[in-house]
């Protein structure tokens, strides 16, 4: 079992229970998917960029990714309805809890001057969204065979109902929040 999903069950569930008053264990908010996403604009110039793109993110994740493909045509991209121009892949279970094992403890703090993650990218119905601007913090791959350098999208999906829920699950899961630092309003004009 994944070292996450026994935190999660062991610990996290009673301190849950304890913040919250929950009285059913199977009403704590729990992870239930973590999505991965890469837009790859310049797909619709070279297509065999997307094909590296989604090599890179199979091993990041473990997990063989899908294309997305464009809904619409806009001519001012270039950009007819079909084109594929994504990828993206969604982790369950326990390859979800790897991922975000190693997320937290190895690739995160990899990032240059990192400060902790914003603690305002919620959705409002608990759901995170991380944006990374360079994949290379992941260790599964070698700088050295990269061919182009990309961001990309996490989007962790819970069952929390509020963002307070959701960022105290996360925070115990050990994702590494900004501060909240109270800035001065600026004096009128």
């Amino acid at each position: 079992m994944a070292r996450l999903k026994e935190k999660y069950q062991s610990e996290i569930v009673p301190a849950l229970k304890e913040k919250f008053n929950y009285t059913n264990p199977m009403a704590t908010p729990k992870v239930t998917k973590v999505v991965i996403n890469v837009g790859v604009g310049e797909a619709t110039l070279n297509p065999r960029l997307l094909d590296s793109v989604s090599e890179d993110l199979e091993a990041i994740t473990g997990q063989k990714p899908i294309i997305k493909k464009a809904r619409k045509a806009i001519a001012g991209f270039k950009l007819r309805a079909g084109m594929p121009i994504g990828v993206m892949v969604t982790l369950r279970r326990e390859r979800m809890y790897e991922f975000l094992d190693r997320l937290v403890n190895i690739s995160l703090a990899r990032v240059r001057d990192f400060r902790g993650i914003s603690p305002k990218s919620f959705d409002g119905r608990g759901n995170y969204t991380l944006g990374i601007r360079e994949h290379l913090i992941f260790p599964e791959l070698d700088a050295g065979k990269v061919e182009r350098i990309y961001g990309l999208n996490i989007t962790i999906v819970t069952t929390a109902e509020t963002d307070e829920e959701a960022r105290f699950l996360l925070a115990q899961f050990g994702m590494p929040f900004a501060k909240r630092e109270e800035q001065p309003l600026p004096a009128a004009l």
